[in-house]
């Protein structure tokens, strides 16, 4: 079995979740503060914020999760920055989905 790698055994630690998820939410809030400004700021700061959230609370997915079923496109464009392994799986299937039904 692989031997789990620093960033994995310091997630086993409930202080350590709940730090990286504090973190994430500052993060958040900074990339909003900041998305006025020029640049990419705003782009790049919160997706790793909601990555962030996301790994370390299971408070956040259950949110997120609700989020996206009542705001699809929403939560499609999120999962586009995040660059989610899912969300390029759903957007194949429903590519060969239209395929079939054409």
């Amino acid at each position: 079995m692989a031997k789990p790698n620093l960033y994995q055994r310091l997630r086993a630690n409930a202080q350590v979740r709940y730090a990286l998820f504090v973190t994430g939410v500052l993060l958040m809030i900074v990339a909003v503060l900041i998305g006025p400004l020029p640049g990419p700021g705003f782009v790049i700061l919160f997706p790793i914020g909601l990555m962030l959230a996301l790994q370390n609370s299971l408070w956040a997915k259950r949110r997120y999760v609700r989020f996206k079923m009542r705001h699809p496109r929403y939560g499609d464009w999120a999962d586009r920055l995040m660059r989610r392994v899912s969300a390029a799986r759903r957007r194949a299937r429903a590519a060969l989905d239209r395929l079939d039904g054409n």
